[in-house]
């Protein structure tokens, strides 16, 4: 485990070592797919969703120190990793119901949700549908706060993404993408930080199946003017369960803006910067991150839902306006004053 900061709260967990057997990915049958996961450790359980494109072999390197004190399941989403790629529904609420039936296979009753990315609109849209089953939240750079996103991803939305994606498996093409890559890195940009993790993005798509998995994943949450998808506008119902944001400062991909406005549309949220970090916080400071879900799972009660409380926040009708999307810009100065 990585030594925790003086800042952060100590506990002595009892540690239990993890096998490598734990860290293999499993398979369950779920509506006639096959989902792959990860599954390890004994303890409270830690549900980690990827983004998109991406896989649980994202959290590889985290999962055997969390699952010293946690029961981890990590699911390759449908359409990504060894799950399978039908011709599906590969929106936000689908891919919520697919983790809680996976769960509900592996009788895990309720859990605290980590999310990255595409990763943590499902989370949210998990504790939308499904409060009762949800105990925490840990929001990673995710996707759902904001209509601002890079503009790659809104250009592989438009027609003809399938062509353009398909390009990328020309001979050479591979070598182009990555001193593009190694371009972006030595101009110190933003999306250079991501450069090796946006690579294995692109190695994750080397056919039409999942390409068409991954165009009509992005299509459910944005399109040409940027993320389509929103849970702002129901934000306000996260009061009383416990939720931590954690966003890179040069998120080259989805803005820090956007950590700074959900975390005041969120009561009660707590918000952690990592400096230097892009898209993949988690990869680029991976002992912070790791005491960071270790204290806040460890100091924080599980959320206790009720049907009366949800009801009376949805009397209370939360934001009132049309337009539910803050002045980020705004937000994130009054949250650094």
């Amino acid at each position: 485990m990585p030594d925790v900061p003086s800042w952060l709260p100590r506990r002595t967990p009892r540690l239990r070592p993890v096998a490598d057997g734990e860290l293999r990915l499993r398979h369950r049958v779920v509506h006639g797919y096959r989902r792959a996961y990860r599954l390890a450790g004994q303890g409270p359980p830690l549900v980690l969703i990827h983004g998109i494109g991406d896989s649980s072999a994202t959290w590889a390197g985290l999962i055997p120190d969390l699952a010293r004190t946690h029961t981890v399941i990590a699911p390759d989403l449908l359409g990504h990793g060894a799950s399978d790629r039908p011709r599906a529904d590969y929106s936000v609420a689908a891919y919520a119901n697919g983790v809680r039936d996976l769960l509900a296979t592996l009788d895990i009753e309720s859990a605290t949700l980590v999310g990255h990315s595409l990763g943590g609109g499902v989370a949210m849209q998990f504790a939308y549908q499904f409060p009762e089953r949800t105990e925490r939240l840990i929001l990673v750079s995710a996707g759902g706060v904001g209509r601002e996103v890079n503009p790659v991803l809104r250009a592989i939305t438009l027609p003809g993404a399938h062509l353009l994606l398909s390009l990328l498996r020309l001979p050479g093409m591979r070598l182009q993408v990555e001193l593009f890559g190694h371009l972006m890195r030595l101009l110190d940009t933003d999306l250079g930080q991501d450069a090796a993790e946006l690579l294995n993005i692109v190695d994750a798509l080397p056919d039409r199946t999942s390409r068409s998995a991954f165009v009509r994943t992005l299509r459910a949450v944005v399109d040409w003017r940027g993320q389509a998808v929103t849970m702002l506008d129901r934000c306000y119902l996260t009061e009383g369960m416990p939720t931590m944001l954690l966003w890179g400062d040069r998120d080259g991909v989805v803005p820090v803006r956007h950590a700074y406005g959900a975390h005041e549309a969120m009561p009660g949220s707590r918000l952690e910067i990592f400096e230097g970090a892009g898209h993949f916080p988690f990869h680029r400071d991976p002992a912070r991150f790791l005491a960071l879900v270790e204290e806040f799972t460890a100091t924080t009660p599980p959320a206790d839902w009720s049907p009366e409380h949800w009801r009376e926040l949805l009397r209370a009708g939360g934001p009132t306006t049309q337009d539910h999307t803050p002045d980020l810009r705004e937000a994130s100065e009054r949250s650094a004053t």
